[in-house]
């Protein structure tokens, strides 16, 4: 877009290079409208939402990506590392959100207006086989009794699961042997529900 901007300016019959830019003559800015707050050491930026978050405000769930038009800030520094502030409003409700950049851990913090969901993942959970520790893994590569017995579990782990995969397999052939039959019951349907 901002390519789109620069392409085709209008130079006025009375310009001329000794003027300056056409943006000087003009009294404009090159970032335009997102330099309007400049003067107070803020620039308009386009942020996309790190995590997901409640809002302080309304509650409400804003997922992870969604994007806003924040006003960035520098607020301080780290070992020479700026930390800057995106301040953004919620798009629900009246309620501003304000996160900061966190160099020390390389990560955000919300600063206020949020609070951040938190999120965990246990390996164990979706059965993931997780890493070895590190003597586990000195073990591994130097004792072969010990990658036989490694081998062995997996090797039954995987027996374990055939029959479960072979009927999930079953399954999605019976269901979806012809795509175009089941994408035309699926409109069908669409259109039934569509009518009432």
């Amino acid at each position: 877009m901002s390519d789109r901007k620069n392409v085709n300016k209008y130079y006025p019959p009375d310009w001329d290079p000794s003027k300056g830019s056409i943006n000087t003559y003009v009294g404009q800015h090159p970032l335009r409208s997102r330099a309007r707050k400049l003067d107070q050491g803020v620039l308009v930026v386009r942020f996309a939402m790190p995590f997901n978050i409640w809002c302080g405000g309304c509650q409400k769930h804003i997922a992870k990506g969604v994007r806003f038009n924040a006003d960035k800030k520098k607020i301080d520094h780290y070992l020479g590392i700026p930390i800057f502030s995106f301040r953004m409003k919620c798009p629900l409700c009246p309620n501003y959100i304000e996160i900061h950049t966190d160099p020390k851990n390389e990560d955000y913090i919300v600063a206020e207006g949020g609070r951040r969901k938190i999120e965990t993942w246990d390996p164990k959970e979706t059965e993931i086989v997780d890493f070895i520790s590190a003597d586990d893994k000195v073990k591994f590569n130097t004792d072969p009794f010990f990658k036989l017995e490694v081998q062995q579990k997996d090797k039954r782990k995987g027996k374990e699961a055939e029959a479960e995969i072979a009927e999930l397999q079953r399954i999605s052939d019976k269901h979806y042997k012809n795509p175009y039959d089941v994408v035309r019951a699926v409109r069908k349907k669409f259109r039934v529900s569509h009518m009432e």
